[in-house]
């Protein structure tokens, strides 16, 4: 199994005679110790088109050092990297392989850059000898292995500063200052990679142009799936890594994209897009398994620390935490799975198939403030229809299910905002904020109802192994005041959200 860690570091141009300035001046550094030198061999790898170093990924296999092994680096801001360390092997590790899935599909990964590196190490401590970052000098040696630059070689000498383990970021800002001072200054390459691949090119590459403003109703539906779309790609390893709220918000990536290609069908040919949005359908519902226990699981435990110690007759608590467990490992197991079909795979190429070549209606070429107003308060009429049923409807089962459809509208109406509101500014902002409570009261309904299920499943477990039931029924009937007063709170929330003068600035 991979490890992984945070890595906060920073990188700064240097030559064979750079010097360190005094850094026990820096805030917070007690002593600089040198740790002596060490020599590193570093093999990077990414498909043939460089899929990898396009999202700014790096993959190497490294040999000495006392970090050998394979080495992951996934951005997560300006400087700062998860760095997931696999150990040394002849080929890539299972583990690292499947983080790379959503980027490489079925391409394989092969070596396109060597890079040796002498590397004279210092630390840097506080006053009670305890390690506050590390400062290397490497001097580096790259060497192209692929394509047109290959054997091309670079050599260049360069500094890092990298972070101890729960470090103070400020730390940096003050190692930096003194740099600084120094004449040391920040290096333009973000990485050892990024300077070999563009000093080894056997020609200068033409420069990335950048997407043009969005002008068109049409340009505008699109950046908003390429925002999608990149956020499934770059959530996929984070959810096979298990990090916080990471399904959730893949979940809800899916659903942003089945909301945009059905609320914009006049804008993007349905011939094209409904099969998307059942394959979208398929992988939100998989994703649904495991998100849908972790919100349950969060309220359930909620439930039950809200009630005083003499009302929690029997083993509840270990109970609720028992089935917790058992209901999350299948889950977690089936969604990785479901990461690794080819159904999963094939989506996404179908995805970046439909960016590369738009199956653009005539309604594309209008204005945003012609075109866009329109498709959203076509969904705000649904959703007006189906609150108006749900609220017509008695108390139980058939209330239930009209307002769980009615929470569904609500999330396309307010999708269908957020979507416009690069375009249409502040009034569709406003009317996603005015939707998203309607959906908070919506949302919070359907989590009680569903919550109530699995009580009443755990009520008849317990009485069945002989413990006492009454929690469990006592939590049941808090969940259904629960239920009733968002029922009861709906009307309010619903006639503040439909004010008529919102949808005709929405108009503009």
């Amino acid at each position: 199994m991979a490890d992984s860690k945070h890595e906060v570091e920073r990188k700064y141009e240097a030559t064979p005679e750079t010097r360190l300035p005094d850094l026990t001046r820096a805030a917070g550094v007690s002593a600089v110790v040198h740790r002596g030198l060490s020599e590193l061999d570093a093999v990077y790898y990414d498909t043939d088109t460089f899929r990898l170093a396009a999202d700014s990924l790096t993959l190497r296999r490294r040999t000495g050092g006392d970090d050998a092994g394979w080495h992951l680096k996934i951005p997560v801001s300006a400087g700062v990297r998860d760095e997931i360390q696999a150990p040394l092997t002849d080929t890539l590790p299972p583990d690292l392989g499947a983080l790379l899935r959503s980027r490489v599909r079925n391409t394989p990964v092969a070596p396109v850059v060597r890079i040796l590196s002498a590397r004279d190490v210092h630390h840097l401590l506080d006053e009670d000898g305890a390690l506050l970052a590390e400062l290397s000098i490497d001097e580096v040696l790259a060497e192209r292995l692929t394509g047109k630059g290959q054997g091309v070689t670079s050599a260049w000498t360069e500094m890092e500063v990298e972070l101890a383990d729960d470090g103070d970021p400020a730390l940096l800002d003050a190692v930096e200052r003194r740099l600084r001072k120094a004449g040391i200054r920040p290096s333009a390459a973000p990485s050892k990679l990024a300077r070999a691949l563009a000093e080894t090119a056997p020609e200068k590459r033409a420069k990335v142009r950048r997407p043009a403003a969005p002008r068109t109703a049409g340009d505008h539906v699109l950046a908003y799936v390429r925002r999608q779309v990149t956020a499934l790609v770059e959530l996929d390893p984070a959810v096979r890594r298990d990090l916080p709220d990471s399904v959730h918000r893949m979940r809800v990536a899916t659903r942003r994209l089945r909301s945009a290609f059905r609320t914009y069908r006049k804008i993007l040919d349905r011939t094209v897009t409904d099969p998307l949005r059942e394959e979208l359908k398929w992988l939100a519902a998989e994703l649904g398994v495991d998100r849908d226990q972790e919100v349950l699981d969060a309220r359930l435990r909620s439930d039950v620390a809200g009630l005083p110690a003499p009302l929690l007759l029997g083993p509840v608590k270990a109970r609720l935490q028992l089935t917790s467990v058992a209901r999350r490992t299948g889950s977690r197991r089936r969604v990785t799975s479901v990461l690794d079909t080819e159904r999963y795979l094939a989506l996404l190429d179908s995805l970046d198939a439909l960016l590369a070549d738009p199956p653009l209606r005539p309604a594309a070429a209008r204005t945003p403030r012609d075109a866009l107003p329109r498709a959203v308060l076509r969904d705000y009429e649904r959703l007006a229809t189906r609150v108006g049923h749900a609220l017509e409807q008695p108390p139980g089962e058939d209330r239930d299910v009209a307002m769980h459809e009615a929470r569904k509208a609500a999330k396309r109406v307010r999708y269908a905002a957020e979507a416009a509101r690069p375009a249409l500014g502040k009034p569709a902002k406003k009317f996603a904020q005015r939707m998203k409570s309607v959906q908070s009261v919506l949302g919070d309904h359907q989590d009680s109802v569903l919550a109530r299920n699995v009580l009443r499943t755990l009520g008849a477990q317990a009485h069945g192994a002989g413990e006492s039931a009454f929690t469990w029924g006592l939590l049941y009937g808090r969940e259904e005041a629960a239920a009733a007063a968002r029922e009861r709170e709906l009307p309010g929330t619903w006639a503040r959200a439909s004010r008529p003068g919102l949808r005709a600035a929405l108009k503009g």
